[in-house]
């Protein structure tokens, strides 16, 4: 037999086994207000998910999970089968990410709920954790999701992949592994394996998007909770696969990576305080722009047919990215400035069915959004991604001219949704779903998370 072989202790510690360290102790008495966010973001993902669920996406992948029979001990949301937890968070997560409504970090450009939270509630499943451990997941899970993100920079975004199912599996298995008390070393173990799970690309932004990014973040919460529990039955991995070399930093940004953010002023500041809640079914990067024209309409009592041509002033990267008329899909036209704008002049975009195919193929509403020019504002290009500035132009036949601006968008860090606000949106989002789920008792029972011993008393509900 082969003499064991001896680690290296006297390697200097690097960036990222610092963070997973600070975070492994959490201590969430110490910190009543980042607990309080994770509390509201949960529900916030539990309202997602449970219209995700019934989308055509969410009921495909339930579909495919549930086929080969096999059973297990975490839930599908808005379901009454349980499955392998790895299963559970692949179902949960697309469907989570399943309509445009899940949460983001806007610095980190990144949507972090949609992963931790099925990653969580599947590994919290697994070992029957209690309401608090589900919290310290959540909490320690958004922290990695941005502090990876912001030391990977914007070079893999521009070279065209999705952030969110990048850093997912990493941040995944650590809010798992957090959410199951697994040892230090067997954290450490769970976020290098989950390195290699890093993938996604964003052809979807490039027209006829299809299904694929609704799966971006189940694949990775998938990820995340496999690698969980690989690690937890001793399943090793190299101890630099963040910030070593051919680590996770070096193969997606290269020079261009910046590992001393995965720790810097760790506990100073908490990235869930930077939370934005989205308002409408639609991309982040539209969200000021609906927000300005559905005030105009209602101040001026305009028509969609009163509208000559409206002018969006927003991000180079919206203007690049976000100006499609081709609209053949949901995610098309969530994802649409022309087409968004169609619907906030001449429709309700808090409702869903405006982005499905009966709405995109209306003429009417197409013909709106060819009165659309898109163009590129200094102020917003300076700010962004930090923030989401727009200003918009309404002009119209009679030769009025209405504008407005904003560089925070309701829901953003700079003009926060209420608890109110988001207790309101799991509500309609739950009626919407169709799921028979008493959203007041889910409420109340988030509300006092960590008073349970289960995260049973959350998930029977569900």
């Amino acid at each position: 037999m082969a003499a064991p072989i001896a680690l290296d202790t006297q390697r200097p510690v690097g960036h990222a086994r610092r963070m997973v360290a600070f975070l492994h102790e959490l201590d969430l008495a110490t910190l009543p207000g980042p607990t309080e966010k994770a509390r509201w973001c949960l529900l916030d993902a539990l309202g997602c998910a449970l219209l995700g669920a019934q989308q055509p996406w969410g009921q495909i992948i339930s579909a495919e999970v549930l086929s080969d029979g096999s059973q297990g001990v975490s839930r599908i949301l808005g379901r009454s089968e349980k499955v392998a937890p790895s299963q559970a968070a692949l179902c949960n997560g697309t469907a989570m990410h399943g309509f445009e409504l899940d949460d983001l970090l806007s610095e980190a450009v990144i949507h972090p709920g949609t992963v931790i939270v099925p990653a969580v509630l599947a590994a919290a499943e697994a070992v029957n954790a209690s309401g608090l451990d589900v919290l310290r997941g959540i909490l320690a899970g958004y922290e990695a999701t941005a502090r990876i993100s912001l030391a990977l920079g914007m070079q893999p975004s521009q070279r065209g992949f999705h952030k969110t199912s990048v850093v997912g599996p990493v941040a995944g298995a650590l809010a798992a592994g957090v959410t199951m008390r697994l040892p230090l070393d067997q954290l450490l173990n769970a976020v290098g394996l989950a390195c290699s799970c890093a993938s996604g690309v964003k052809n979807f932004a490039a027209g006829q998007a299809g299904m694929v990014k609704r799966m971006h973040a189940g694949r990775a919460a998938e990820a995340a909770v496999r690698m969980a529990m690989l690690a937890r039955r001793g399943f090793t991995a190299p101890p630099a696969a963040i910030d070593g070399q051919f680590g996770l930093l070096d193969a997606f940004s290269a020079d261009t990576a910046q590992p001393a953010r995965l720790d810097a002023q760790m506990g100073a500041s908490w990235a869930i305080d930077d939370i934005w809640v989205k308002v409408f079914p639609i991309c982040g990067w539209i969200q000021g722009v609906v927000q300005l024209l559905l005030a105009i309409r209602a101040q001026h009592g305009i028509a969609a047919n009163d509208v000559a041509k409206v002018v969006v002033a927003t991000s180079a990267f919206a203007v690049k990215y976000n100006g499609n008329t081709h609209i053949t899909d949901t995610m098309d036209a969530q994802y649409s400035i022309p087409y968004c704008v169609a619907v906030a002049l001449g429709g309700d975009p808090n409702d869903p069915q405006e982005f499905n195919l009966p709405a995109i193929a209306d003429p009417a509403r197409a013909a709106i959004a060819g009165r659309v020019s898109l163009e590129v504002d200094a102020v917003a290009d300076s700010v962004y991604p930090r923030q989401f500035a727009c200003r918009v132009e309404v002009h119209l036949h009679d030769g009025a001219v209405h504008r407005a601006e904003t560089r925070d968008a309701h829901g953003t860090p700079g003009d926060p949704c209420s608890v109110d606000e988001q207790i309101d949106k799991f509500t309609r989002l739950a009626r919407l779903s169709g799921c028979k789920v008493d959203a007041g008792e889910v409420v109340d029972v988030v509300r006092r998370l960590e008073s349970f011993d289960s995260v049973q008393a959350l998930m029977r509900l569900l």
